[in-house]
């Protein structure tokens, strides 16, 4: 009988295959002749991630034509740029969604779809055309990075629009970069020019060594996003405007977990691992020190304790959603600091603010209603460590009332460990009331030119399904890195969908999707002949999925279609919406 042996491999590291193949230590010496590099302290750096070698490995010199667009209003990047040479034009207005290579197609009166539900085409995935913009103004050409969008007519938008100058020397897209936000301008080059772009890792290091660039990063954000954000939070709405600036100036920003969760994800998913929360990066322990309220920023983040050997699910947070808030409202009610009931992890990816306590005692609690400050302390009742000072149990054994105190926890559990919390329009189907009529289906292609747009299969707990379907997910990784802008969120809807007439079939947003929600297809003319590439000959792919049947407006047409109610598409944020539908 032959033993099998071990093999000895090198273990992948992180600089492996670097961000610009073709960057070389000449162009990082060149680098670190010019501003901001040059300011910067090389022996704050390690020997293992050097300013050298970050250059080297997370950055990429890319040469761009006049009228490229670089980054656009709205997309998710993960990388910032540096203009070496040339001029770029930041718009200071929203351009229109044709200039930006997005879909911006009326919705279907009844008469269209009427005649659509006619005429279906004989062949799956038929365009009748194969075109590669939708807009006059608007142009594709390839380049040594891909392909990229550009701009045909650069003064008729200089004219009709607003824009700001970017010399040699100015960075953008960093705040976008570091706070996995959606882009808040469009930049396109004005003239020919040449960009250093850095992707987020490199950034993240470079501003750890460097006072000066984490010092210019954090100040964009307290100027120009930190003070809407807390503004727009309900339980800071009492401070006063003269008092924001005090709590501007003092909340701190943390990021948690991994920039690219969904590639995090997928390894663990295929590794098999039986305790993922072990694995989650912890924000807040239970039973240590509560030192201020934590406000999630973006991103999710799991709601836990203790529970025997392992952990419990309790719930999950998301954006604009608090941690500790009831342990800081006990402190100023009682007197009696109390530490964290539970404890907070990162799923994926999670921007937390934490804001001092003795602000929130100074200028928030006091002006609680006294019916708020007793709902604010009802989850501690039920909490593992229950402060005595609350008196005598009063019998409450859930941390929420209502319907969704009545979910199991183990779908809790279950719907954090498979991220599909992610989702605002996620598919769920009760397979005891599924019949499998296949009416869903029947409905979906019926809207699609007779292409249906999900697969009724998927995950599983118990009789719930979440079906293959596009979740249009709060942070849509799937939009990250696609070379023409064709995958994007609808400005009105808030779906995520995609051009076809600017897809380039390149496959970056089907790798990208932790859920496999999106499909690639060879596409096909009106007599059913498949479309190939005049160079290469090879299969024309284009990218598809669930647009929410968007066109239409309403329901999606799966969920109209379904004569049993077996079928649901809900924002798994809204776990009361679940619970009403799972209870009926």
């Amino acid at each position: 009988m032959m033993l099998l042996k071990d093999v000895s491999v090198d273990r992948p590291k992180r600089w492996d295959v670097p961000f610009g193949a073709e960057m070389t230590s000449d162009d990082v010496q060149r680098l670190l002749r010019i501003e901001p590099f040059c300011k910067m302290d090389a022996s704050r750096f390690s020997s293992s991630h050097s300013l050298h070698d970050i250059l080297l490995n997370d950055a990429r010199i890319a040469q761009y034509r006049a009228g490229d667009i670089v980054i656009r209003e709205g997309e998710f990047g993960e990388s910032a740029f540096l203009i070496l040479r040339g001029t770029a034009r930041v718009v200071l207005q929203s351009l229109p969604s044709s200039l930006l290579g997005r879909s911006d197609r009326p919705r279907k009166g009844w008469l269209q779809s009427l005649i659509d539900q006619v005429w279906q085409p004989r062949f799956p995935e038929v365009r009748a055309t194969l075109g590669t913009s939708s807009s006059p103004s608007l142009g594709t050409r390839d380049s040594g990075a891909g392909t990229r969008v550009f701009l045909q007519d650069v003064p008729g938008v200089l004219d009709q629009f607003g824009t700001l100058q970017l010399t040699a020397g100015s960075f953008f897209g960093e705040l976008g970069a570091i706070a996995r936000a959606p882009r808040s301008a469009t930049v396109f080059v004005e003239e020919d020019a040449a960009l250093l772009e850095i992707r987020w890792q490199g950034l993240r290091d470079i501003m750890r060594r460097d006072n000066a660039l984490r010092e210019h990063i954090d100040e964009l954000y307290r100027s120009n996003s930190l003070a809407i954000h807390l503004r727009e939070t309900p339980l800071l709405r009492v401070v006063p405007n003269e008092h924001l600036p005090s709590f501007t100036a003092a909340t701190e920003f943390a990021s948690y977990g991994t920039f690219e969760w969904h590639a995090a994800y997928r390894k663990v998913t295929r590794s098999g691992a039986s305790d993922p929360i072990a694995i989650e990066p912890v924000i807040a322990e239970e039973q240590s020190y509560a030192d201020g309220l934590i406000l999630i920023r973006s991103g999710f983040a799991r709601l836990s304790h203790r529970y025997g050997s392992g952990h419990r699910t309790v719930s999950y947070l998301g954006k604009g959603q608090t941690f500790g808030l009831a342990e800081l409202v006990f402190a100023w009610k009682t007197g009696q600091r109390i530490p964290w009931q539970y404890s907070l992890r990162s799923v994926g990816y999670t921007d937390i603010l934490r804001i001092p306590t003795n602000l929130l005692e100074t200028f928030v609690f006091p002006h609680l209603p006294t019916d708020e400050v007793e709902l604010i302390l009802a989850p501690l009742e039920s909490s593992p460590y229950r402060p005595h000072a609350l008196g005598p149990p009063d019998g409450r054994t859930n941390q929420s009332s209502g319907p969704a105190a009545e979910i199991d926890a183990g779908l809790i559990e279950f719907l954090s460990e498979h991220r599909v919390l992610n989702g605002t329009q996620t598919m769920l189907i009760d397979l005891e009331r599924c019949t499998r009529c296949d009416d869903c289906l029947r409905a979906c292609a019926k809207t699609h030119d007779n292409n249906p747009r999900f697969i009724r299969q998927g995950l599983r707990y118990e009789n719930l399904m979440i079906a293959n379907a596009c979740m249009h997910c709060v942070d849509p990784v799937c939009m990250i890195g696609c070379p023409t802008g064709a995958i994007a969120r609808h400005i009105q809807s808030g779906s995520v969908v995609i051009n076809d007439a600017t897809c380039v079939g390149c496959t970056t947003c089907a790798n990208s999707c932790p859920y496999n929600n999106i499909t690639m297809v060879q596409i096909r003319d009106v007599t059913g002949k498949v479309m190939v590439d005049r160079q290469t000959q090879l299969p024309v792919l284009k990218a598809t999925k669930c647009d929410l049947c968007h066109e239409l407006g309403g329901k999606p047409s799966c969920q109209s279609a379904c004569p049993h109610d077996a079928m649901l598409r809900t924002n798994l944020n809204q776990l009361e919406l679940l619970a009403t539908w799972l209870n009926k």
